[in-house]
């Protein structure tokens, strides 16, 4: 398929310890794409900066581990600093087929969606034969189907690492407070849904292998627990109307 973009894209990936999959993440990314490529290392404790530069890539270095939101904001910090109209965030763990990126810019850029994700679970069947775990496999079900539910949303999952957004969005959501860990990303979803922004997904493979980076049982415990807590902000601050600090619609300065 041949890909035509006059849209300005940059992809960022927030990277900590990825030193064997940087290189194939970056080389699955479609070359006929007009796209810069930006790398935040959040002081890995590998070669991962070393091979970032070997590859040619633009990487900023965070002199302590902040955590992977902390890493996220310092993407997206430097995303507004450029002319970017669309930002593509991807995990460099190789786990997400960065070949659907184009499908997932299509639709920002016909304004049919101002977010785009990558949905793993196209089906239980292929989730699971994708090496994803059947505890994360049940959890993300449960979370997915509150979430669609309590948000008003129609979504396969929304705890994917493949993400585009327009660049109004992130101007719009309030991104600088959330968390630093891994709640993170749910936090900027909900808050996008409490701004109404339209959001839409496309399925991506689900590759799960020893190299990719994946979160523990417990590191998984307290982020899905935190994402309920977050669902229960939500629903204060959209359906009693009480003032919530993570859902202020004040865009960040």
């Amino acid at each position: 398929m041949e890909i035509k973009n006059k849209t300005k894209i940059l992809i960022v990936m927030p990277a900590y310890n990825a030193a064997k999959t940087i290189e194939a993440t970056f080389n699955s990314i479609p070359k006929e794409l007009d796209f810069e490529t930006l790398v935040v290392d959040d002081a890995s404790k590998d070669e991962t900066v070393k091979i970032t530069k070997n590859l040619g890539l633009k990487v900023l270095e965070r002199k302590v581990n902040g955590g992977y939101g902390a890493n996220q904001k310092t993407c997206y910090d430097h995303a507004l600093k450029t002319d970017a109209h669309i930002i593509v965030m991807i995990h460099p763990d190789y786990q997400y087929d960065a070949r659907v990126i184009p499908s997932l810019i299509l639709p920002l850029e016909l304004d049919i969606c101002d977010i785009m994700l990558g949905n793993r679970i196209r089906s239980r069947k292929e989730a699971l034969k994708g090496g994803m775990p059947l505890y994360k496999y049940f959890a993300n079900r449960f979370l997915t189907i509150l979430e669609n539910c309590i948000l008003g949303q129609n979504l396969g999952e929304f705890h994917s690492g493949l993400r585009a957004y327009k660049r109004k969005v992130i101007k719009e959501v309030p991104w600088r407070i959330n968390s630093n860990e891994f709640v993170f990303d749910q936090q900027f979803l909900i808050q996008s849904a409490f701004l109404n922004l339209r959001i839409g997904d496309v399925p991506v493979p689900a590759k799960y292998f020893k190299d990719a980076s994946s979160i523990n049982f417990c590191k998984s415990v307290r982020y899905g627990l935190e994402t309920l807590w977050t669902l229960l902000l939500y629903i204060l601050a959209k359906w009693f109307k009480i003032k919530i600090c993570l859902f202020s619609q004040i865009p960040p300065a």
